[in-house]
C-alpha cells in the first residue's frame, strides 16, 4: 500500500453502517500511515451493522457540523443499506461529499455508498460500480455502471462489496497518494 504519511481523510458515517466497510478502510488507511477521521452528523459514536444484526460501535472523531473538506485530502463513504439511505437525506451531508468533489480530492464509495454519489450528481457520465440492488440508481443518474471489482474514474473509486475490501482499500490508497485528479466535463 501507498505511503500516506501526511495525508487527512474523512470517513463519512452514520448508524448503520456495515461494519466492515469503515473499520477495514479506518484500518489500511491508518496503517499507511494516514490520520483518519469519522465524520458523522451523530456525536459520541454510532453503531454499525455486521452482516445480519447490529454490530459494533465505532467512535466519531469529528461532528459533520464542523468538518469541512479543506481538512482532509480524500473522503471514504461506507456502505450498508441504513448508512448511506440516511445519509442522503441530509443536506449537510450531501454538500460534504459535494465540496470534495468540486475540489478534485479523491473519493472512495463502496457497496451502497454509491447513493450519496447519485445524491451529490456526481455519478453523470463516470464510470462506476456498486452493490447490485442499487445499479438502475446508478445508472438513472447517468452513470456508466460495471460489474467490476473496483472501478476508478479521475480520483473516483467504487467498488461493490466487502469481499472487494481489499482491492478498494488499495485503490483508495493509490489514489489518495496521487493527489488532486483534474475531472473531465
Amino acid at each position: 500500500m501507498h505511503d500516506l504519511n501526511g495525508k487527512r481523510v474523512a470517513i463519512l458515517a452514520t448508524h448503520g453502517f456495515e461494519q466492515s466497510e469503515l473499520e477495514v478502510p479506518l484500518q489500511k488507511l491508518r496503517e499507511a500511515g494516514a490520520t483518519v477521521e469519522v465524520v458523522s452528523p451523530e456525536s459520541g459514536e454510532i453503531k454499525g451493522w455486521d452482516k445480519k444484526d447490529w454490530g459494533r460501535a465505532v467512535p466519531v472523531d469529528r461532528a459533520l457540523d464542523g468538518a469541512s473538506e479543506a481538512d482532509y485530502d480524500a473522503l471514504v463513504l461506507p456502505g450498508g443499506q441504513m448508512n448511506p439511505d440516511t445519509l442522503r437525506a441530509n443536506e449537510t451531508a450531501v454538500n460534504f461529499v459535494k465540496s470534495f468533489w468540486n475540489a478534485k480530492k479523491p473519493i472512495g464509495a463502496i457497496c451502497h455508498g454509491p447513493w450519496l454519489l447519485v445524491e451529490a450528481g456526481i455519478a453523470e457520465g463516470r464510470r462506476m460500480t456498486s452493490y447490485g440492488s442499487i445499479k438502475t440508481d446508478v445508472i438513472n443518474a447517468g452513470g456508466l455502471w460495471e460489474d467490476s471489482e473496483v472501478v476508478t474514474d479521475q480520483g473516483l473509486v467504487t467498488s461493490r462489496k466487502p469481499d472487494d475490501l481489499p482491492a478498494f482499500c488499495a485503490k483508495v490508497a493509490e489514489e489518495i497518494a496521487e493527489g488532486k485528479h483534474e475531472r473531465r466535463l
